[in-house]
């Protein structure tokens, strides 16, 4: 298995831990409808997270993931659950000569974050917990030992098993929907974090004085040209 996050088709003991109680998406909106619209941004901007999109700009912002964990992190997993989570992400994403890995990017403390929300989707809350469940189960049949205890080489027999939808067995269907899941949101929280900005060269809206139209290069390999532009007469020229 080479670069799982290519691939775009593709429990543990603790008590339940609870998110804390802030300012909801739905609740904001309430409170922007009753409310003077000055007012209501100083009451949701001092009890609400920082939004999860990054504004246009030129500057490269925190990102989500970085916002995500910060100190407050809301909590959702259990440590094992958190544990296992964090081993997979990596594989999703590792580190390279490019970039950090999804965990330097802190895609595990977005994961948490998103599902942690009150108004979190309870069919991802389950498909996430239980896929964990899932594969510490199947570690547990080939290995005896849960997937985070497990060798780098076990890790990869189970993920090769999961991680490629077009090869898979029917009875790897629902491994294969809990890291299809996993991969998108492992690529979700690493391509808006500021690690995923930087690798990905993301600019913002810089001011750009000036246009010299697309490179040759660029227009030689799509096969096109501007030719067919300096062929058309003006009106005024007929």
């Amino acid at each position: 298995m080479s670069d799982l996050g290519d691939e775009r088709q593709a429990t543990g003991d603790g008590g339940e831990e609870t998110a804390p109680a802030g300012i909801t998406r739905r609740r904001a909106l309430q409170v922007l409808g009753t409310v003077p619209v000055a007012a209501a941004l100083g009451t949701a901007t001092a009890q609400q997270p920082k939004p999860l999109t990054p504004a246009v700009t030129s500057q490269i912002p925190s990102g989500p993931a970085a916002t995500a964990g910060a100190a407050a992190t809301p909590k959702f997993f259990n440590t094992h659950e958190r544990q296992t989570l964090r081993v997979l992400v990596d594989y999703i994403i590792p580190r390279d000569e490019h970039s950090g890995s999804a965990t330097d990017a802190k895609v595990p403390e977005y994961i948490e974050f998103l599902l942690a929300e009150k108004d979190a989707n309870p069919a991802t809350q389950v498909a996430m917990q239980g896929g964990l469940a899932w594969i510490d189960t199947e570690s547990q049949k080939r290995f005896s030992k849960t997937f985070a205890n497990a060798t780098d080489a076990q890790r990869r027999q189970i993920l090769d098993d999961i991680a490629y939808p077009a090869k898979a067995k029917p009875e790897m269907s629902h491994g294969v929907a809990f890291f299809n899941r996993l991969r998108d949101m492992t690529a979700s929280g690493f391509f808006s974090s500021a690690i995923g900005f930087q690798d990905l060269k993301y600019q913002g809206n810089v001011f750009n004085p000036g246009y010299d139209g697309c490179p040759p290069a660029a227009l030689e390999k799509l096969g096109v040209s501007y030719d067919v532009m300096q062929t058309r007469v003006s009106p005024q020229e007929r």
